[in-house]
């Protein structure tokens, strides 16, 4: 399969003030990101809250961001969960979309022991949507530290439809390496938004990332100047990213970017429990703050 370039955004899941999910929005998102040039979205992950909803929701949540997309954005669904039964069956779910591929991040109660105990539970589940491809999510968040480099060497034997994996570490060394296995064979999105120039530098095509939901543009701006080799552009340019990143880290990433989304006229509600929501004042306080920033 081709290797994705550009932006992948990986969406908020919107939520009505009920705590229901409103699929509605859904479209609106879709809309925002293929107007700001998003190529992708990488649907119920950590910033879509996957974890935080049913196994219905999530299938409702798939379904209707195919039919909002209109094939214009690569899909990756994350299906991953506790259970493997839950995964299993989210998997078998995304083989009837017409998406990209499925994803699983990494068992984070009970965890696999080694990187063949992981690329064995990696296998069952991309075998459940055997006609798409198939990304493994890399990141510290699941507690999963098994070198990656050793677990894409390992799942090329036994994962056909294996693309690679969606890389969340700050670890450049690992990344360069998993790059060079098998001659570049793997996909790799880069998956830190503060850290974009770098993983461009290193050799990253494509980069998933929550900021690329409502500061596309931006980013935009600094693949470009990168390409054409204006450092001093980049580093003004990644001036905003770092105060983007700053707000994020204070009134927590979730949260805040939610609030973001305002800065589009589009509401995607609070966070679900235990990731705290933001009182009206406090939302209007971040929305201030991006907007001080040029966004």
């Amino acid at each position: 399969m081709e290797k994705l370039t550009g932006l992948i955004a990986a969406p908020h899941t919107p939520f009505a003030k009920d705590g229901s999910v409103n699929l509605q929005v859904i479209d609106q998102i879709a809309e925002l990101l293929v107007t700001q040039g998003v190529k992708g979205a990488y649907i119920c992950g950590t910033t879509g809250e996957g974890i935080q909803c049913s196994v219905e929701e999530r299938k409702q949540i798939a379904e209707r961001w195919v039919q909002a997309s209109k094939n214009r954005l690569a899909l990756i669904v994350h299906t991953g969960s506790l259970s493997i039964v839950d995964t299993l069956d989210l998997t078998k779910h995304a083989e009837t979309l017409d998406i990209h591929a499925t994803s699983v991040i990494g068992p984070c109660f009970f965890k696999p022991e080694s990187v063949d105990d992981l690329v064995s539970y990696c296998a069952t589940v991309a075998a459940a949507a055997p006609s798409k491809g198939f990304y493994y999510y890399h990141s510290g968040m699941s507690g999963v530290t098994l070198d990656l480099e050793q677990f894409l060497i390992k799942a090329d034997k036994c994962i056909p439809n294996l693309i690679g994996a969606k890389f969340n570490s700050s670890d450049l060394y690992e990344y360069q390496r998993c790059l060079r296995v098998l001659d570049g064979k793997f996909d790799l999105p880069f998956g830190v938004d503060e850290f974009l120039p770098a993983g461009l530098a290193i050799g990253a095509t494509g980069a998933v990332g929550s900021t690329y939901n409502y500061a596309a543009p931006l980013y935009l701006e600094i693949i470009k100047a990168q390409e054409e080799g204006n450092k001093e552009r980049v580093i003004e340019l990644m001036d905003k990213v770092i105060a983007i990143i700053r707000i994020l880290v204070q009134y927590g990433g979730v949260a805040a970017g939610k609030a973001a989304m305002q800065l589009h006229g589009i509401d995607v509600g609070d966070p679900r429990t235990p990731i705290s929501a933001l009182s009206e004042e406090l939302k209007q306080e971040v929305i201030k703050k991006f907007q001080s920033i040029g966004l």
